[in-house]
């Protein structure tokens, strides 16, 4: 069996320059290259955080474990260098920035990719535009500066195409459902859904609190986290246990631990 593309190995971690508890209580995870891991769990139960953590947001702490990225030490490396190692995070809340386009914006990103590797910029024009028709996007969409004025619909198809021009090894995407409407989030998963057709080597952990999402991007493995620790772990069925019966007897099992 190869290598998985991430190990996480009773990790635990609170936020930076405090006192306070471990919000991350020992999790422990492998995510395969070409599958689909999500993660649900209740608001306060460490799905966000450990999506911070594993891109290196300087808010939050490491208090113990380890973290392996294709075989590397990725607790070891500064937040720019997981990006160009490949590890992708979609924001739960994408900020705007207005004045730059998304052409130019995915370009530098692109080139902060490669490294010193020079970004061609008629071949950096035919894949946008590749990906942009793959995803069913206006050509227009490109020349709106980031995220300025969109919709939340709009800025989830934007960092879906990020993810596009980027190929990460790893996508780490957290709550991307959130304030979705039915259509916007079938138009989302079925971008999620052609990217992984595009790059079937590529692994994903979907972060959500609800089984809506998992409807349209099929998850090969569901974990339930509930007070910073892998709860259980199962197959698609899982998302569906919940969604019927909540998270109580979780918190439950918790709580009596």
């Amino acid at each position: 069996m190869s290598e998985p593309i991430l190990k996480i190995e009773d990790l635990r971690a609170r936020v930076a320059e405090s006192d306070g508890d471990d919000i991350l209580r020992g999790v422990t995870l492998e995510i395969e290259a070409g599958k689909i891991h999500a993660i649900m769990g209740p608001n306060g139960s460490g799905k966000s955080t450990l999506a911070k953590v594993l891109a290196g947001h300087p808010g939050y702490e490491v208090t113990g474990g380890r973290v392996a990225f294709r075989g590397e030490d990725l607790l070891e490396m500064e937040p720019d260098e997981r990006a160009r190692a490949g590890v992708f995070l979609a924001f739960q809340y994408p900020v705007e920035i207005p004045g730059v386009s998304i052409a130019n914006f995915l370009r530098t990103a692109v080139q902060a990719r490669k490294g010193e590797e020079e970004v061609d910029l008629f071949e950096f024009q035919e894949q946008l535009m590749e990906k942009m028709a793959l995803l069913g996007m206006d050509t227009s969409f490109a020349m709106r500066s980031v995220n300025q004025g969109f919709s939340g619909g709009e800025k989830k198809r934007n960092e879906i195409l990020q993810l596009a021009m980027l190929a990460p090894s790893l996508a780490i995407m957290d709550e991307t459902d959130s304030g979705l409407d039915i259509d916007a989030l079938q138009v989302v998963a079925a971008g999620v859904n052609k990217l992984l057709q595009d790059d079937p080597e590529m692994g994903v952990l979907l972060i959500t609190h609800y089984q809506r999402l998992l409807n349209f991007v099929k998850p090969h493995h569901v974990h339930v986290m509930v007070a910073g620790r892998i709860a259980e772990s199962g197959g698609p069925e899982l998302a569906e246990k919940l969604e019927a019966q909540g998270y109580e007897s979780w918190r439950e099992a918790e709580t009596a631990a």
